[in-house]
């Protein structure tokens, strides 16, 4: 097996692992509790672990409850951005939005919070979906002399995957622990277009168990 070695330039991205994307929750991404100790295992790996939390104002515009006549999962545009309408879901302070309770969140030396304007989504650490609005993701992480960035948690084929490409599109070298992620795959194929794109962008894809410092 080849072994990719840490670096004191590599910061681990955890990626909304929260109570309302794993099983039970309000948007459950199957098995998505399985990344948890994957996650914990190689966070010590890691000189920069920064975690994201999405973190929605009640009445929130991605909110299908927000849109009379809609239901959960259709489509519609919003300001010239296409938007699906997702159940109400890491609703700020509640249960919910809060970590998964085995993730070992003392290993987080920052939490982003995304997703807080009421009437923006956030899918991407890096971007708001206007796709001009920056988090300050990016200028966290050149001001810590960090250049390559591992991505781990949910889900893969929407925020991991909007992560990715905009790290990417930022300049930073882009990692994805694959079997520390879990996917969506809805439509069925959807999985797989994400990782083409990610891919073709430059992003390369490992295992956690291939880490070692």
């Amino acid at each position: 097996m080849d072994m990719e070695r840490i670096q004191p330039s590599d910061a681990l991205l955890v990626v909304d692992v929260q109570n309302d994307f794993c099983p039970g929750g309000a948007l459950a991404v199957p098995e998505g509790d399985a990344v948890v100790p994957l996650i914990n295992k190689i966070t010590g790996l890691f000189p920069t672990v920064v975690a994201t939390q999405d973190w929605h104002p009640e009445g929130h515009i991605s909110f299908a409850s927000r849109h009379p006549g809609k239901n959960p999962f259709e489509v519609v545009e919003i300001r010239g951005t296409e938007q699906v309408l997702w159940p109400d879901h890491c609703v700020e302070g509640t249960p919910g939005a809060d970590f998964h309770p085995g993730l070992n969140t003392t290993a987080f030396r920052f939490v982003l919070r995304k997703g807080t304007n009421l009437e923006m989504d956030s899918y991407s650490a890096f971007l708001e979906n206007d796709r001009r609005t920056t988090t300050g993701l990016a200028g966290l992480l050149r001001e810590l002399g960090v250049q390559r960035v591992f991505l781990s948690g949910l889900a893969t084929d929407v925020c991991v995957r909007a992560t990715a490409l905009d790290g990417r599109a930022a300049g930073f070298q882009v990692v994805l622990l694959e079997d520390a992620c879990r996917p969506v795959d809805v439509p069925p194929g959807n999985l797989a277009g994400a990782l083409r794109q990610m891919l073709d962008t430059g992003v390369r894809a490992f295992l956690a168990e291939e880490l070692q410092v």
